[in-house]
């Protein structure tokens, strides 16, 4: 009984300490909800299909209903096999012993999975700065520009929670845990290999020094696992070894080295006389992002927290495909904010509250602007 009871009182302790965060990042999200709300009501539109069934989160639904394609096909933006399974698998998983439609069933996941993400998300912050900068880090990442994609039916929220949990366990040395969660976020985006790459080379690093471990060890081939088994499962089903990255192209999903985004970036900050306020708002996220993970770099974060933002950055950066849901592809990137999460637990009170309350209310306009206005997915 007792060797139950140390865990479960260590989990109620970690969870007292993190309450005050979590509730600072429903604050944030309720506000953001109550604008699209009010926002929707005027122009005649209801908030639960916007958040549950449009866009990416119909492919989900389709994919828990009715299973992957099992041809290639040569139509564009087509084929349900780039979208990876863990996502669907727990909706259909869920809705099958609870009540209400797989729909209700993938955003209700998707908001419990937030709640995971900024759990840990806070765990990180106070691990390396203390609980003022845990809780600051875990609503930046709430007020995150495209933060409300957090509570729709998409995979971001249940990426950024194994992520999250994972760099933490590899902050307190659990690399079998480190390793699990790394596998599952494999498995939920395909930008899971930044998470598997984050804890191979933090696993590897720690090697030098002692190396006798066979945890660590494990760790570097248990963390990708989950990203390199969907890939293989692709190629096996389509009958090519490289069918996932075939499955991408026909989404113009290539890297290109970032030929493709300095070329829109470009365009829309110096050529494009009425930009569209969605993509300045995706170009300036993508612009502080990289400006940011200098600024990680020049305060030493940790190097797993480095290596995940850094690859994701590469990846995003990178691709030669569509440009307005860059954005949303850089929400997982959490250590980014840490750099701001550190000046702000140091600058006055007055200070704080105006940042953060500018960050809120933006965060909360951009959302409503994202579903309402902007013509095309988030």
């Amino acid at each position: 009984m007792s060797a139950l009871r140390a865990p479960a009182l260590r989990a109620r302790h970690a969870l007292h300490r993190a309450a005050p965060a979590l509730a600072a990042y429903l604050a944030v999200r309720v506000t953001g909800l109550i604008l699209l709300s009010v926002w929707a009501h005027r122009r005649h539109h209801g908030v639960w299909p916007i958040l549950a069934t449009q866009w990416d989160s119909d492919w989900y639904l389709d994919i828990a209903d009715h299973g992957y394609a099992d041809e290639l096909g040569t139509a564009h933006n087509a084929n349900n096999l780039a979208f990876f399974p863990l996502y669907p698998v727990l909706v259909k998983a869920v809705a099958a012993v609870t009540p209400g439609t797989r729909a209700s069933t993938a955003l209700g996941i998707a908001v419990v999975a937030s709640l995971v993400a900024a759990w840990g998300v806070f765990a990180v912050g106070e691990r390396l700065y203390g609980r003022r900068v845990g809780i600051l880090l875990t609503t930046l990442w709430a007020a995150f520009p495209v933060g409300l994609v957090q509570w729709m039916g998409y995979t971001e929220s249940l990426f950024t929670a194994c992520a999250a949990w994972s760099l933490y366990a590899v902050l307190t040395r659990r690399w079998l845990w480190a390793a699990g969660c790394a596998a599952l976020a494999g498995l939920t985006r395909p930008t899971g290999i930044a998470v598997a790459a984050a804890v191979a080379v933090a696993a590897l690093l720690s090697l030098r020094h002692r190396p006798v471990r066979p945890r660590a060890l494990a760790a570097v081939f248990l963390a990708p696992l989950g990203w390199g088994a969907y890939i293989a499962w692709v190629g096996l089903r389509l009958g090519r070894w490289d069918g996932y990255f075939a499955v991408q192209r026909l989404w113009h999903n290539d890297l290109d080295g970032g030929l493709e985004t300095l070329r829109k970036i470009r365009w829309l900050l110096a050529q494009d006389s009425s930009p569209q306020l969605f993509l300045v708002l995706v170009t300036f996220t993508l612009i502080a992002s990289a400006v940011l993970f200098g600024l990680s770099a020049w305060d030493r974060q940790p190097v797993a927290l480095l290596v995940f933002s850094g690859v994701l950055l590469v990846i995003v950066l990178g691709s030669g495909g569509v440009y307005f849901p860059r954005a949303r592809f850089l929400l997982p990137a959490f250590p980014l904010l840490l750099p701001v999460a550190v000046h702000l637990s140091r600058a006055s009170v007055r200070y704080r509250a105006l940042a953060l309350s500018a960050a809120v209310l933006g965060s909360a306009y951009c959302g409503a602007y994202m579903l309402l206005v902007w013509p095309s997915a988030p």
